[in-house]
C-alpha cells in the first residue's frame, strides 16, 4: 500500500515536471514567419482538431466505462450474452469515415497548394539560391550575385526564394522550420523549394535526415533582411571576403567531410558550379534532364 502511494506521488510529480518543462518550449512549426509556414500551421491545427473529435470521446468513454463497470459496482446489470448494438456500430463507423473523408479532401487540396516546386504567387520577382548538401555542412550559391556562403543564407523579407537543391554525397533533407516545407537534396538530381519570409530575423535551418557522424552539427542560419538595400549591403560585404571558390579544386577541398564548419563567405564562385556538382553522376537520367534544364535557365 505504501509503495503504491509513493508510486502515485512520483507519477504526479513527473507529470508536473514535464508540463513545467514544456511550458517554456517555443515550437517553430506553430510560430511561423512565412506564408508557407502559416498555411502548414493551419493544416496541422485543423488535422489535430478533426482527430480530437474521435480521440476525446474515446478517452472520456474509457474512463466512464471503467468507473461504471468496476467490480465493486453491484448495481449495474450483468449481461454476459450482450454482443451487438446497431446504434453503436453506426456511430463508431460513420464518424471516423466522415473525418477520414474530410482529412482526405484537405490533404488532396493542401498537397497541390503546398507543392514545394510550385512557384509562389507574388508581384515581386523571385530570387534563386542554389543549395549543395555536403558532409556535414550546407553550401549556398547565389548565381545572380556570383557569391557563396557556408552554413549561412540571407535574403530580403517579402521576396519569394527559389531554392534549387542537390547533394554532393549522401541524400539529406533541407528544412527551415519557421518558413516551412522540408525537402530532400539528392545526388545527381535537382529538387526545388519555394519559400518566403514575411518577417525579418534569424531562423534556424537543419538537416532533417541522418547522414553520418556530423549530422547533429549540420545546422545553418537563414537570415531574413529588412529590405533589398540591406541585402545589397550584405552582398557587398560578402564580395569583400578574401575567400573564393574560383576553381573546382577549391570546391573539392571544401567538400571534404568536416564537423562544426564555421560560417564562411566566398566572394567568387566558379561558373556553373552547381551544374557541375549535379552532373558528376552521369548514370542518372534525372541528372541529365535537370542539368539540361539548369543550362537552359542559366543560358
Amino acid at each position: 500500500m505504501e509503495a503504491s502511494r509513493y508510486k502515485s506521488i512520483l507519477s504526479r510529480a513527473s507529470l508536473a515536471f514535464a508540463v513545467l518543462l514544456l511550458s517554456g518550449c517555443d515550437s517553430a512549426l506553430l510560430n511561423p514567419k512565412g506564408a508557407i509556414g502559416v498555411q502548414e500551421k493551419e493544416l496541422i491545427i485543423t488535422s489535430l482538431l478533426l482527430m480530437l473529435i474521435v480521440v476525446i470521446p474515446v478517452i472520456l468513454m474509457t474512463l466512464y466505462f471503467s468507473f461504471k463497470y468496476r467490480a465493486s459496482n453491484t448495481d449495474e446489470e450483468y449481461a454476459p450474452d450482450w454482443s451487438h448494438s446497431t446504434k453503436i456500430e453506426v456511430i463508431v463507423w460513420t464518424i471516423p469515415i466522415i473525418i477520414i473523408a474530410i482529412l482526405g479532401t484537405i490533404t488532396w487540396h493542401s498537397t497541390h497548394e503546398l507543392e514545394p516546386s510550385k512557384p509562389l504567387v507574388s508581384e515581386v520577382e523571385p530570387m534563386t539560391i542554389e543549395v549543395v548538401s555536403l558532409d556535414w555542412k550546407w553550401l549556398f550559391i547565389y548565381p545572380e550575385q556570383k557569391i557563396a556562403t557556408v552554413n549561412y543564407v540571407a535574403f530580403p523579407k517579402d521576396v519569394p526564394i527559389q531554392f534549387k537543391l542537390t547533394s554532393d554525397n549522401i541524400m539529406n533533407s533541407f528544412f527551415i522550420p519557421r518558413l516551412g516545407s522540408q525537402i530532400y537534396a539528392m545526388p545527381g538530381m535537382v529538387t526545388r523549394l519555394h519559400l518566403i519570409a514575411n518577417h525579418e530575423g534569424d531562423f534556424k535551418g537543419i538537416a532533417a535526415s541522418y547522414s553520418g557522424e556530423g549530422f547533429s552539427h549540420m545546422k545553418f542560419t537563414a537570415k531574413a533582411l529588412p529590405d533589398q538595400d540591406s541585402f545589397d549591403n550584405w552582398v557587398n560585404m560578402v564580395k569583400a571576403s578574401p575567400d573564393t571558390l574560383s576553381d573546382l579544386a577549391a570546391y573539392k577541398s571544401l567538400a571534404e567531410p568536416s564537423i562544426d564548419a564555421p560560417v564562411t563567405y566566398y566572394s567568387k564562385v566558379v561558373p556553373e558550379l552547381f551544374t557541375n556538382v549535379v552532373t558528376q553522376y552521369p548514370g542518372s537520367m534525372n541528372a541529365s534532364f535537370d542539368a539540361a534544364c539548369l543550362v537552359s535557365e542559366e543560358g
